[in-house]
């Protein structure tokens, strides 16, 4: 199911890079549908998510919102 979101998202973000003129359709389509950049960007998110679960449990614990 990651992979389905991460895919979606490289399509959105490889029009948006078309349409700015940042790169051409080819490279947009070789952008979207690489697998070994969905699994970079999939790696990216897991990091991402597990230090804002990291940090939230830091900042709970330093102004004790414990229970």
């Amino acid at each position: 199911m990651t992979a389905v979101i991460v895919r979606i998202m490289l399509r959105y973000a490889a029009a948006i890079l078309v349409t700015r003129g940042l790169i051409g359709s080819d490279d947009a389509s070789a952008f979207s549908t690489d697998p070994d950049i969905q699994m970079l960007i999939e790696a990216g998110l897991g990091v991402v998510i597990g230090g804002v679960a990291e940090a939230w449990h830091w900042a709970a614990r330093k102004f004790g919102w414990e229970h």
